[in-house]
């Protein structure tokens, strides 16, 4: 008997997922290939799986969302294209360089830690959050 194989659909667009080869291809199977993705970035904490065994400066010691080592499943598309190239204007840029320099997370020069760094990150998630939130609140 042929064994069952768990239906999976992409966490943000709800396309049923290949998980059958055709990775990145541009066919509607490459394109619906199942990804992995962290929802906090594993170089975060001074790993990559690009660079298995290197051990790099982390941003975070511990995770700000509780999230560490977390993942959900995308397809290609979404985790590929949508989620690790967003689409900012200069306009968008300047907004948030705005956001940056009021919360004193600008710097002069780099200094040897990355506190500053980390506080960017936790504000580009805030106006993320703030966002979705209000937006999701004017729908429906």
């Amino acid at each position: 008997m042929k064994e069952q194989t768990k239906t999976q659909r992409c966490g943000i667009c709800g396309c049923l997922l290949n998980r059958g080869g055709k990775y990145a291809r541009p066919t509607p199977e490459g394109r619906a290939h199942a990804t992995k993705h962290h929802y906090v970035a594993e170089r975060f904490f001074g790993r990559s799986a690009n660079r298995r065994g290197e051990q790099r400066e982390a941003i975070f010691d511990s995770c700000p969302w509780n999230l560490e080592k977390q993942v959900a499943v995308y397809c290609y598309e979404c985790h590929e294209e949508l989620l690790h190239n967003p689409v900012l204007s200069p306009e968008d840029i300047g907004m948030f360089a705005g956001l940056v320099r009021s919360r004193q997370l600008n710097e002069d020069q780099k200094p040897e830690h990355r506190a500053m760094l980390a506080g960017r990150i936790q504000l580009f998630h805030e106006v993320i959050r703030t966002g979705l939130k209000a937006l999701s609140e004017n729908t429906g």
